[in-house]
């Protein structure tokens, strides 16, 4: 049996159009928190991670930061040593072993943890922003705060607080970067949707938006999603599972 049979024998009949694609196909990563899952960093939606703990508009809403922003930075630096000792799973992995085969491909991400790009990931959108970067809550300068103290507030030469430089509740996606990321899935040939519920808008939107426009989209998932119907192939597994087995088959086609 190849890599690939069990994965297509659960897909009943659906098969890969694997010799559709070459190296010079366009490829795009689409990833949620699910990927980040399976290397111990939870999620607000699981009932044990950390948004379970606290009240998410206070830790994640210019409210919350306004009223007590030592309590969310403090939250925040608990976050970001969890997500230290974390390490890029065997999806992350194989992400950049694509980024071998294909010469066009990019990483559209809806996390903040960074496992991405310490696994070799290259072109990485990251839609929610970067919980090891900091920016001005009031002039939006990215600071960098390596030297100080992350736990307490600090002040940019403007005067405004700093904050973590990711995306609150109630505030736009940066538009460069989503712009961007809707550029690339217009053009993407194969798009691999992995570990996200597609329920968030506007990034549910993107692997639609990809099969509007001819790309062939497999979606990666333990649980079916609200796109799961509409995807060209739906597997449910997950992303370090399943994304190694495609990788094996590509490999072995394009040698």
């Amino acid at each position: 049996m190849g890599a690939m049979d069990s994965i297509f024998n659960a897909m009943a009949g659906n098969t890969f159009p694997i010799n559709r694609f070459d190296r010079d196909s366009h490829v795009v990563f689409f990833t949620g928190a699910g990927i980040s899952a399976e290397s111990g960093i939870s999620t607000f939606r699981d009932p044990d991670g950390h948004w379970s703990k606290y009240d998410p508009m206070k830790l994640a809403g210019q409210a919350g930061f306004q009223e007590d922003p030592e309590l969310v930075l403090n939250w925040y630096a608990d976050r970001r040593k969890t997500i230290c000792q974390a390490k890029p799973n065997a999806a992350h992995t194989s992400i950049s072993n694509f980024q071998k085969l294909f010469r066009h491909s990019v990483v559209i991400t809806q996390n903040v943890d960074g496992l991405h790009e310490r696994a070799g990931n290259r072109s990485i959108y990251e839609l929610h922003g970067n919980i090891h970067r900091h920016k001005c809550n009031s002039c939006g300068k990215i600071t960098d705060l390596a030297k100080k103290n992350m736990r307490t507030l600090n002040r940019c030469d403007c005067g405004g607080k700093i904050r973590p430089d990711v995306v609150w509740f109630g505030e736009s996606l940066p538009i460069g970067t989503i712009n961007e990321a809707f550029e690339a899935v217009h053009n993407c040939d194969l798009m691999f949707s992995i570990g996200t519920s597609a329920q968030i808008y506007p990034a549910a939107q993107l692997p639609i938006v990809a099969q509007s426009r001819g790309a062939y989209v497999v979606e990666i998932n333990p649980e079916p999603t609200p796109f799961s119907p509409q995807a060209d192939m739906s597997v449910r597994d997950d992303a370090g599972s399943a994304l190694p087995k495609f990788y094996e088959e590509f490999h072995a086609q394009f040698k």
